[in-house]
């Protein structure tokens, strides 16, 4: 199934640019956690927009953008116990984690 998404910057969301660092022969393996963590735990927590996952080239990085309603609704997600066991997993699984919140600026089509 393909899903179209339009980046917006005139709505007012919470963007986290999470970017993992991984053994290339484990960069499958966390893009399949990360994706069953959202199908199972991160899309039902109150206040989730958004997530997509991509995998560098030479395997080495895996980065999570995901979007959230607000700051407050990604902390609260934070604080979720079963969230938790997910990211903790996720984090065991790479060498660095270097989650970022950020705000769209501008996007640009041609």
């Amino acid at each position: 199934m393909t899903v179209t998404v339009t980046i917006d910057p005139s709505r007012p969301v919470a963007t986290l640019i999470n970017v993992f660092t991984v053994s290339p022969d484990r960069q499958g393996e966390l893009i399949a956690l990360l994706a069953r963590a959202t199908e199972e735990t991160m899309k039902h927590q109150p206040g989730f927009v958004r997530a997509s996952f991509h995998a560098s080239l030479d395997g080495e990085r895996v980065v999570n953008y995901a979007q959230w309603e607000s700051v407050e609704h990604f902390r609260a997600m934070l604080a979720d116990p079963e969230a938790r066991v997910h990211m903790d997993e996720a984090s065991a699984l790479a060498t660095d984690v270097q989650p970022r919140l950020f705000r769209v600026e501008s996007t640009h089509s041609p």
